[in-house]
């Protein structure tokens, strides 16, 4: 059975005090919820990382990283390596999110070195890709889904998709109010799925998470999450209040 997620990415968003109450909240709030097989996953900004981890270390909320670098150290400045969060704990991050690829051009070829350098450091990777609205528009959708999966993922054996969660982010339905409609988001997890199955097992594939990214929100999550292939999702602007995360987890 595949595990289920909720990964809540605060992005640029709560101070290191506002980050501790809001993880002290969220892990309080889900303390007595039945999560068998499903994870919960906060992602603060890298300034408050460490002190939100230690806030949470016994409870059933983990915590990722935003980004890293793909270089083990060195000149580059305002950068993070994998073996900084390791030393603090964070041992999963997301990697190919939407607005580093838009905001800081991040390309296929630069994803490839960060996923490996992540593998390596035996790191779990949230991997997003998704397209644009323009994309959609064309019916090119899915060509711009495959491409982004095959270019950064797909040198990768099958041992390493152990450590490797896939994150769909229709680009056009992120903090925009628009939301993929529940078979829209079926239809594109289903296509995912089989691309994994065609280029290494159906039985890999199926073992995959496959978490849905686009204004998920407690009104509409049940409904996206009881498809078959969504296993969870990658939760934005609803991830800062703890009542609609802890909503959309009980949605799951």
């Amino acid at each position: 059975m595949r595990v289920k997620i909720v990964a809540g990415n605060w992005k640029m968003n709560n101070d290191l005090k506002a980050s501790k109450l809001l993880a002290k909240k969220i892990a309080k709030s889900i303390k007595n919820l039945p999560l068998t097989n499903t994870r919960v996953i906060i992602a603060p900004t890298f300034v408050n990382l460490e002190r939100v981890a230690k806030k949470v270390k016994k409870t059933a909320v983990e915590v990722a990283a935003q980004n890293m670098h793909f270089e083990k150290s060195g000149a580059f400045t305002g950068e993070i390596s994998a073996s900084m969060l390791k030393a603090i704990g964070v041992n999963t991050v997301i990697l190919g999110h939407s607005e580093r690829r838009e905001y800081f051009l991040e390309t296929d070829d630069l994803l490839v070195k960060k996923v490996n350098t992540a593998l390596q450091n035996n790191m779990e990777v949230i991997f997003c890709f998704g397209e644009k609205l323009e994309d959609r528009k064309s019916g090119a959708h899915f060509n711009v889904v495959e491409n982004q999966i095959k270019n950064a993922l797909f040198h990768l054996d099958s041992e390493a998709w152990k450590n490797i969660v896939l994150a769909y982010e229709p680009v056009w339905a992120i903090g925009t109010g628009e939301t993929a409609s529940p078979e829209q988001a079926q239809e594109m997890h289903a296509f995912i799925r089989q691309l994994v199955a065609e280029k290494y097992t159906a039985s890999l594939s199926e073992s995959v998470s496959i978490l849905y990214g686009g204004s998920v929100k407690p009104a509409n999550a049940k409904e996206i999450f009881s498809k078959k292939d969504v296993d969870g999702g990658l939760i934005g602007g609803a991830s800062l209040n703890e009542n609609d995360f802890k909503a959309i987890i009980e949605a799951i």
